[in-house]
């Protein structure tokens, strides 16, 4: 019999991706969807387009982390075997104009979800999606499983908090759970209000004369860049391992908004600095200036490792922005990989 697999946030980036992963595994896929106004779903099309993965083996249900019975329903219907908590309000710079609501999904959220599968008498494994903003003003360069937190954001708090959260149910109830410590972590498929994103489209559009400025923040924030794809992975690893454990994972280099820019406007052949302004509306309250993980303790106890450079990821980014607009102009249905 297949194992089942229960996923929150699984219409995003993160969760499309590790949907992917499971069902090439032979998993059957539950995934927790809001109800909400918008059909937002297209990251999931990648997978009703492959039979092969799709097979009547991905199933979506609607709950939500602020509602803890429809949680503890869902738990008790599917019974599964994993669960990954990847929902949250993820945005760091919305997470200071909407502080309360961030603090309820991401962290209240996540111990609804612990303290419902407890409730439930089942025991799978359980994966929180932990982030390298917690942090924030760090205290050691590279930041390892041992870095104390110090989260700059209402976000970064409401991580930590639900890190901790998750280490408690671990602890004091003997449950599976495990810490993904991602740094930052682009793809294709990340939000376009996220800088990475919001950067490649720009460069297609700009390419293809449809505007001719792009508005950023600070452009000299240092982060760890790696590619979802390959970091969904390592999620999935750490519920395979005899006892749980907090990992980070990151590619352990860190690169500038700046050099982002360089990059991506040079694939196009475009000078970035004729088409970036500057606006200090999308400055943090507090920032956080450099991040860089130190992955040996995954790359020893899960066997993982990036694959994927800066350069190959800024330049698959950009491709992928130019493909998707010129097959919207063309009237082509593309999904995204």
């Amino acid at each position: 019999m297949s194992k089942k697999a229960l996923i929150t946030g699984i219409t995003g980036q993160d969760g499309s991706y590790l949907a992917e992963l499971l069902l090439s595994k032979g998993y059957e896929v539950h995934g927790i969807v809001r109800r909400v106004s918008s059909f937002n779903r297209g990251r999931l099309d990648a997978i009703y387009a492959d039979p092969l993965l799709h097979e009547k083996r991905l199933f979506l249900h609607y709950a939500d982390l602020a509602d803890i019975s429809s949680l503890g329903r869902l738990l008790t219907q599917v019974r599964p075997d994993e669960v990954y908590n990847l929902a949250s309000q993820s945005h760091v710079r919305v997470s200071f104009d909407i502080p309360e609501y961030t603090m309820d999904v991401t962290a209240t959220g996540a111990l609804r979800l612990l303290e419902a599968i407890r409730a439930s008498g089942l025991t799978p494994r359980f994966y929180q999606a932990s982030s390298s903003e917690m942090f924030g003003k760090v205290q050691q360069v590279p930041q390892t499983e041992v870095t104390p937190f110090h989260p700059r954001s209402p976000y970064a708090v409401a991580k930590v908090c639900a890190h901790w959260a998750t280490v408690n149910y671990r602890e004091s109830y003997g449950l599976h759970a495990s810490n993904g410590i991602l740094f930052n972590h682009e793809s294709p498929r990340r939000g376009e209000a996220f800088v990475t994103r919001k950067i490649t489209l720009a460069v297609a559009h700009i390419q293809a004369g449809l505007q001719d400025k792009v508005t950023l923040g600070n452009l000299d924030a240092k982060r760890d860049w790696g590619y979802a794809k390959e970091y969904v992975e390592a999620m999935w690893l750490m519920l395979q391992q005899p006892e749980p454990d907090d990992y980070v994972i990151a590619t352990g280099e860190t690169h500038s908004v700046r050099e982002f820019l360089e990059e991506a406007f040079g694939i196009a052949g475009l000078d970035w600095q004729k088409h970036v302004e500057f606006d200090p509306r999308y400055l943090r309250p507090a920032e956080v200036d450099l991040l860089i993980g130190d992955g040996g303790k995954a790359e020893k106890q899960l066997r993982w490792k990036p694959k994927t450079t800066f350069k190959q990821l800024v330049k698959l980014m950009v491709e992928a922005d130019i493909e998707l607009l010129k097959a919207h102009r063309e009237g082509r249905i593309k999904v995204v990989a």
